[in-house]
């Protein structure tokens, strides 16, 4: 055997080792997955790839080595996301609306390769979580414009499911007609209340009779069902595609500042040191009949140096003249020092529920 062979046959002999370590890579990848979807955690975490990046360079040795080994990571790694992708198509997602409604959009744009499954309303989409139907829930909980969403809060209070994501969505609102239909022939606008409210400078510029309805989807299909070119619908340029109209005005809501913050619900709660470790909390919470029972909640927080980025009170639909708290905070609940908070809490709540803990990302 002459050089080249023997070069050859070691070559070989290495395929044949690093194909097995292919293969118990790639089956570490569907315990990674497993994890993920029963977080209600996306393939991508770009944070985590770096970690793996430089983890890997620093093996080795040889400096002109470490750039090709990082190119060589970088394919393994997308062929891991692509095994992924393809064994997450069977994950379900559940979403309060229609196809184009802003939840349904959210759900796209946080599970990309999951199927989406839509929900007459809130509640709904919640249970089939809790009952297993689906692996996730995306619903919303907060609108720059409208403030909180109540019901959501109110599930996350009674329910058994946790937040491990949460998603910031742009909400853009179009003026939506039949095609070929010209803006000087609109009489009338039809469109969920919210989003009459945020175009009402543009309506009543343009003298349009307003129609609520229930969903700015289903506002969109009901004008494209109607076929009338005086009516329009008021929802998102995505809807317009779905139901065969046109955007015959885009971005007429009056404040560029229109966003919805959507949360990723699931069964499972993430555990500390978890994948896509999150940086904020929230806490839902009832207060003893007592004075300063709240303002002793209040200075366990601030002892513990958490910010408070938000503070709901809510009434509770079992008692009568009674309310709990939904609080946001800032940092890491899995901490030596949130852990801590919770312990502390404990003491000096009456009732005490961790229900997300979740990093904010712009969708």
């Amino acid at each position: 055997m002459n050089e080249l062979e023997a070069s050859r046959a070691q070559i070989a002999a290495l395929d044949k080792e690093m194909a097995a370590l292919f293969e118990k890579r790639m089956q570490a990848v569907e315990g990674v997955l497993s994890y993920k979807i029963r977080n209600g955690l996306p393939i991508l975490d770009a944070a985590q790839e770096e970690r793996v990046l430089s983890r890997g360079a620093a093996y080795i040795d040889n400096p002109v080595l470490q750039e090709y080994y990082v190119l060589f990571q970088r394919g393994v790694m997308d062929i891991s996301k692509a095994y992924q992708s393809r064994l997450m198509q069977g994950m379900k997602i559940a979403y309060s609306g229609i196809p184009g409604a802003f939840a349904h959009i959210a759900s796209m744009k946080l599970f990309p390769d999951a199927q989406a499954l839509a929900y007459p309303d809130f509640e709904s989409a919640y249970r089939a979580c809790e009952d297993g139907e689906v692996d996730a829930a995306i619903l919303p909980v907060e609108n720059s414009y409208a403030g909180d969403v109540g019901r959501v809060m109110d599930l996350s209070f009674g329910g058994g499911l946790y937040i491990n994501r949460m998603g910031t969505l742009d909400v853009t609102q179009n003026l939506l007609g039949q095609p070929g239909a010209r803006i000087s022939d609109i009489r009338k606008v039809v469109s969920h209340p919210q989003a009459l409210a945020q175009c009402a400078s543009y309506i009543r510029e343009h003298g349009f009779e307003e129609v609520e309805y229930s969903n700015t989807a289903l506002a969109a299909q009901y004008v494209s069902q109607l076929a009338d070119p005086s009516v329009a619908a008021i929802a998102s340029a995505e809807t317009a595609a779905l139901y065969g109209l046109e955007v015959l005005e885009a971005n007429i809501n009056a404040s560029a500042a229109n966003t919805t913050r959507f949360a990723v619900f699931s069964k499972a709660r993430q555990a500390p040191g978890g994948v896509s470790a999150g940086d904020h909390f929230i806490l839902v919470f009832t207060v003893r009949n007592e004075a300063g029972a709240l303002a002793k909640i209040l200075n366990v927080i601030g002892a513990h140096g958490f910010n408070m980025s938000s503070l709901h009170s809510r009434p509770m639909t079992s008692q009568e003249w009674k309310h709990y708290f939904f609080a946001e905070l800032e940092g890491d609940v899995n901490g030596s020092e949130g852990q801590d908070l919770l312990r502390q809490l404990e003491t000096v709540c009456d009732k005490l529920k961790m229900i997300g803990s979740y990093k904010n990302l712009a969708l």
